[in-house]
């Protein structure tokens, strides 16, 4: 488990919607750095939040989230 991490397909489901970082931040009330910061790897988005971009997005949270790495 040590190995595992949380991916995400934000970018591409901010495509699909036509929305900028700065849109979606607006829409989740986080900054713009937050979404990039998601995107990118470098933060891992509490339940909460996760949950928030799922709404905004209409996507179902396992949509736009998923674990990667060492699955033994």
């Amino acid at each position: 488990m040590a190995n595992l991490r949380l991916g995400n397909r934000i970018k591409v489901a901010r495509a699909e919607k036509n929305l900028s970082q700065e849109e979606l931040a607006v829409l989740a009330g986080v900054t713009r750095q937050t979404i990039s910061s998601i995107e990118t790897r470098q933060y891992i988005p509490s339940a909460l939040l996760a949950f928030v971009l799922a709404q905004k997005l209409a996507k179902n949270v396992d949509d736009l989230f998923f674990l990667e790495g060492d699955e033994e």
